[in-house]
């Protein structure tokens, strides 16, 4: 799990902010589309996008996959509650190795962690939620997505308002 940038490690001032919008919006964008968007030289922008790698605040750079061509159509969030309170807090590292859990977030509530997971078919999420079960020694409720609106859209950056 990647930790919040501390104080310390938030953006700068508003050109920081202009070029992480940018590289929000298209993680592809050349240096020189950059350069051209936020009004500096493309060699300022690869200084301060570098800067912004080497704090954290950048991380890193993904494609955007359709997860019905790569055979994964079927998508599901999963709560999850131990099943025993005193057990410990470790259901993440126990499920690390589930890859089909794509993402696992610790929430407010009645249960402890929100799993997003994406399978073949409901056979195979029925099988994921057993190996969820036994891995963990947790409850499970799961909620399946008929149709997906939107996601992974940008994030813009909160100090420094376009």
């Amino acid at each position: 799990m990647t930790e919040a940038p501390s104080r310390a490690q938030r953006l700068e001032d508003s050109v920081d902010a202009a070029i992480v919008r940018e590289i929000s919006i298209d993680a592809r964008a050349t240096l020189s589309h950059l350069s051209d968007r936020v009004g500096l030289s493309v060699s300022a922008v690869q200084s301060r996008l570098r800067r912004l790698e080497a704090r954290g605040i950048v991380q890193g750079y993904r494609p955007i996959l359709d997860a019905e061509a790569l055979g994964r159509p079927l998508a599901a969030f999963v709560e999850i509650t131990p099943l025993d309170p005193a057990q410990p807090d470790n259901a993440p590292e126990l499920l690390a190795h589930l890859s089909a859990i794509e993402a696992c977030h610790s929430i407010a509530g009645e249960a402890a962690y929100m799993l997003f997971v994406r399978v073949p078919t409901p056979r195979d999420l029925e099988a994921l939620i057993r190996d969820i079960r036994a891995a963990a020694q947790v409850n499970t409720r799961t909620t399946v997505v008929l149709q997906t609106f939107f996601e992974a859209r940008p994030i813009e950056p909160a100090e420094f308002p376009a």
